[in-house]
């Protein structure tokens, strides 16, 4: 069995913040997009940061 760890975690926060950027430009939402494709690069470096773009992201259109 497989286990889950912080590594794994961090994977997957990786890969859901590369999908959250591919709906954006699927939208017509470029900025937003760039937005979390840099933050999906940088979040090998800074865990959580992807994760963290992406909520604020869907705040900000919330709050629109």
């Amino acid at each position: 069995m497989a286990s889950f760890n912080r590594q794994s975690a961090n994977k997957i926060s990786i890969i859901s913040t590369v999908i959250d950027a591919v709906m954006a430009f699927r939208r017509g939402r470029r900025k937003s997009g760039l937005l979390l494709l840099v933050a999906a690069a940088l979040s090998s470096r800074v865990p959580g940061i992807g994760t963290a773009v992406s909520l604020f992201l869907r705040l900000v259109r919330r709050l629109r």
